[in-house]
């Protein structure tokens, strides 16, 4: 609406119009991230229906269709509690598109280990990239801020390491209890 509006002072008002349009991209830019955060949260069906190995399977393929070889090693002798399959997909599918994004990796390496004795999920994913990654500090970020918070949530700890020259390993372990 407020783009209509600034399209209708274009000529008679273009000041206007002009802080107008800067409205309307601040409003869209925050709509965008509203929706962003709203995806974040919703599995995929694939997950729901086929479970976490078949849902990290649909992940790596596309992080090799990006460009970079990505081998899965998951070991898990049943289906786990829902909310631990979808903090453990979201963990993978956030820490591959920054290796897809950011790491000019070479290889990827995602495993997943069910410790029955533990009662533990391991979830690591390790890029042989340039390194540097780290959980930001401001409120606003997304990406490993955000998983950090998702796993903590789960009663789970999360850790990155990544020194600047490389590997980067993201690593969280989740309680299925």
């Amino acid at each position: 609406m407020t783009i209509g509006l600034a399209q209708t002072k274009l000529d008679s008002d273009p000041d206007s119009a002009r802080q107008l349009i800067g409205e309307a991209h601040g409003e869209a830019m925050s709509a965008l991230a509203e929706l962003r955060n709203v995806v974040r949260g919703i599995a995929p069906t694939i997950l729901t229906d086929r479970g976490l190995d078949a849902a990290l399977s649909a992940v790596v393929q596309r992080t090799q269709t990006a460009g970079v070889p990505t081998t899965l090693d998951v070991h898990l002798p049943t289906r786990l509690p829902d909310e631990v399959e979808s903090v453990a997909y979201f963990v993978v599918a956030e820490a591959l598109t920054n290796v897809a994004k950011h790491a000019q990796a070479g290889q990827a390496v995602v495993t997943v280990r069910y410790d029955e004795a533990g009662g533990v999920l391991h979830v690591s994913v390790f890029d042989d990239g340039r390194g540097g990654a780290h959980i930001e500090d401001d409120e606003d970020a997304t990406g490993l801020r955000g998983l950090s918070e998702r796993v903590t949530a789960a009663g789970g700890t999360f850790t990155v390491s990544s020194p600047t020259t490389g590997p980067t390993i993201v690593t969280a372990v989740l309680p299925c209890a």
